[in-house]
């Protein structure tokens, strides 16, 4: 394979590399109230470009069916909003007799009652091609449950949501109907506009991580803490993988991904108000949000390096389902 070819194909991965880079030597360009604005241009444009390009993308009837699959959205918000929390709980009381920073255990704690973020999962979801609907739903409801249940004012959750996840969603699914055919017949780039979100919101996310005075620990504090916090999103990662691809989950291959990436992502967006709320007047408050802000570019740049793997192993899913389908046939 030419050099060129082989940069076309792993165009994403290197696009990483790039952005990362670029955030560590000019962080300020991306914070908020830098340059770039991200407040606006990620919060509000680039999620509301990622909804418009599901709903522009997706036939009505995937979304009707999505959202009557109760069993897939039962097993995302369990798992995340029960034994997540329960299983870190479990892990803190072992990591509490190390010599980690409780404050950082707490923070961890913290990370594990966070729903999924509204943009990320969905963007890796639709990626691989799975199921881009059911994440959606997942992605939105999980942070509407909780922040109608917690402090943070559920007008301000509620009116951003919808702003950005039900609005543009609906005007993609119009447009939908009026350039079905053109759609059918030019088929649009739709993996690869979210594909280029997701590296703008990368960016931003890391240049955030760059340049924010709380995450100043020693060395090694900061080192262990991010080793946990892959080892969690991996082994989590792996036992959703485990139970949703079982025969009797009932589950697809578009479902499995879907969920693994619902189900182990966390809400910055929604973690970072939370945290000021519950945590207000703690002198500690830094220390217990350094986990949130390290496991939030760790997700998105653990699932992006995990792409291609998973790419590959939809395919060969689906060639044996085919296959199975033909030899039943005959």
């Amino acid at each position: 394979m030419g050099l060129i070819a082989r940069v076309r194909k792993e165009w994403f991965i290197i696009g990483i590399v790039l952005v990362i880079t670029c955030a560590r030597h000019a962080p300020s360009v991306g914070v908020k109230g830098g340059p770039l604005r991200p407040e606006i241009t990620i919060t509000y444009v680039a999620v509301s470009v990622i909804f418009f390009n599901s709903g522009l993308s997706l036939k009505t009837e995937e979304l009707t069916s999505a959202l009557m699959h109760v069993k897939l959205h039962f097993f995302v918000q369990t798992f995340t909003l029960v034994f997540f929390p329960i299983a870190i709980w479990l892990l803190l009381k072992v990591l509490a007799l190390t010599a980690i920073n409780e404050w950082l255990l707490r923070g961890l704690q913290t990370v594990a009652c966070m729903p999924p973020p509204v943009s990320s999962a969905v963007i890796l979801t639709k990626a691989v091609g799975g199921n881009e609907a059911a994440a959606i739903f997942n992605s939105a409801f999980g942070s509407f449950l909780l922040g109608s249940s917690s402090s943070v004012p559920f007008t301000s959750i509620f009116s951003q949501l919808f702003m950005t996840v039900v609005v543009p969603l609906i005007v993609g699914q119009v447009c939908r109907r009026s350039l079905r055919e053109c759609l059918d017949r030019r088929k649009p780039p739709f993996g690869t506009v979210s594909s280029v979100v997701l590296l703008m919101i990368i960016y931003t996310t890391f240049c955030d991580t760059f340049s924010n005075p709380n995450i100043e620990l020693d060395h090694l504090s900061l080192l262990i803490v991010v080793f946990i916090i892959f080892s969690i999103q991996l082994s989590f990662m792996a036992l959703i993988f485990f139970l949703s691809t079982r025969k009797s989950s009932g589950f697809t291959a578009a479902d499995s991904v879907a969920i693994m990436f619902c189900a182990t992502h966390k809400s910055l967006t929604l973690g970072i108000p939370m945290l000021k709320i519950v945590f207000e007047g703690y002198e500690h408050l830094s220390l217990i949000s350094v986990p949130l802000l390290i496991y939030h570019p760790a997700q998105i740049l653990l699932g992006s390096i995990l792409l291609p793997s998973i790419k590959t192993w939809m395919s060969v899913y689906i060639k044996i389902m085919v296959r199975k389908c033909k030899w039943h046939m005959l």
